[in-house]
């Protein structure tokens, strides 16, 4: 099992940047129907759910052998037809087969053990300040934290310290997910230790056949120190919002730590790994599904449902209302007036 629960579009990024350097071995390109075997190969022997991953690849031999992927128009019209056959048994999210014109990247193991591959990924990483594009702190003393992917601990973790450490005086917290689409569940539970007790429980993964589950708890020690376990904090979700971002939210609503401010996310639970199947194709199989300590389940094909529902375009405003208003409630006589006059700013 890997020790970080990957979510597909977690290394999309680094996908690009990887794609582009030169294969010392590069192999023959498969045909249609020998990827597909592949894919059918892949999901039978990993998927998370065995009756699911053997009935859909079942379809999948039977539509190859049919004929059915000879008539599609194009390498990716091919990946299409073949994810939208897997959805069709699963309705799993995360279940994808893609094509990369400029050949698809190895394995993450191949790619760790490829050091021009792995600092090819790690600039990347490093010119888009590992997905965190804005830390800043809004009128009222409340802080405000744009996570757009949750790389993993080792790459991101100095980054995402830095940020709390930045919004370590502020009185309340709005994590902007709007955009976050998903990574690694081991940088979910750093980020959420800050708000939560030690050794709090966030999340279980069970994967295919394991008689125990995971679990994923709040760490002991942050640096710096935990920002608050009682202040008011709040999530923003849309459409687009996926997997480990998904996570975040949903381990804060079940622990009743969060307000989730904006639309529906996505629904996408089940972790998994990237497979290279061929020089231009590749797929991620879920093995593992989460299961929430408090639900007994998980937003799979859910989504998570935000607590109070806005446009996404107008959850942050939202958001930072409802923080002025709860800081407005437990004020003193000399902070009110200046968080009031925050708040009538905001209407304005």
């Amino acid at each position: 099992m890997s020790p970080h629960r990957l979510l597909p579009l977690a290394v999309a990024s680094a996908l690009g940047a990887i794609a582009a350097l030169p294969r010392s071995a590069a192999a023959a390109e498969m045909s249609r129907r020998e990827v597909a075997e592949a894919v059918a190969a892949r999901v039978q022997a990993d998927y998370v759910f065995a009756d699911k991953g053997a009935a859909a690849a079942r379809l999948v031999r039977k539509r190859a052998a049919g004929g059915a992927y000879d008539k599609a128009a194009g390498e990716k019209a091919f990946a299409d037809a073949v994810t939208s056959d897997l959805f069709s048994v699963t309705h799993d999210k995360h279940l994808v087969v893609r094509y990369r014109a400029a050949g698809f990247p190895p394995d993450a193991e191949t790619m760790t053990a490829d050091s021009a591959a792995r600092a090819a990924e790690l600039r990347e990483m490093r010119r888009g300040n590992f997905s965190t594009p804005k830390a800043e702190v809004l009128a009222g003393a409340v802080g405000y934290l744009k996570i757009d992917q949750f790389h993993a601990p080792e790459d991101a973790g100095a980054t995402m310290t830095a940020a709390m450490a930045f919004l370590a005086n502020a009185d309340a917290l709005i994590f902007d997910l709007r955009d976050n689409r998903g990574g690694d569940s081991a940088t979910v539970a750093l980020v959420v230790s800050y708000l939560v007790p030690p050794q709090t429980q966030l999340v279980a993964f069970r994967s295919r056949g394991a008689a125990k589950e995971e679990q994923s708890w709040s760490v002991p020690y942050v640096p710096g120190g935990r920002w608050s376990t009682t202040k008011p904090v709040y999530v923003l979700t849309s459409g687009k919002t996926f997997s480990a971002g998904e996570e975040f939210a949903y381990d804060l609503q079940q622990l009743k730590r969060a307000t989730i401010v904006g639309a529906q996310s996505r629904g996408g639970a089940n972790p998994g790994v990237i497979r290279r199947l061929s020089e231009h194709f590749g797929m991620f199989v879920p093995n593992e599904a989460a299961i929430g300590p408090v639900s007994g389940t998980n937003w799979e094909g859910a989504g998570v449902t935000p607590d109070v529902s806005v446009d996404p375009a107008q959850a942050l405003t939202a958001a930072h209302r409802l923080a002025l208003q709860a800081l407005i409630a437990k004020a003193d006589a000399a902070e009110k007036p200046g968080l009031e006059e925050a708040l009538a700013e905001l209407g304005r």
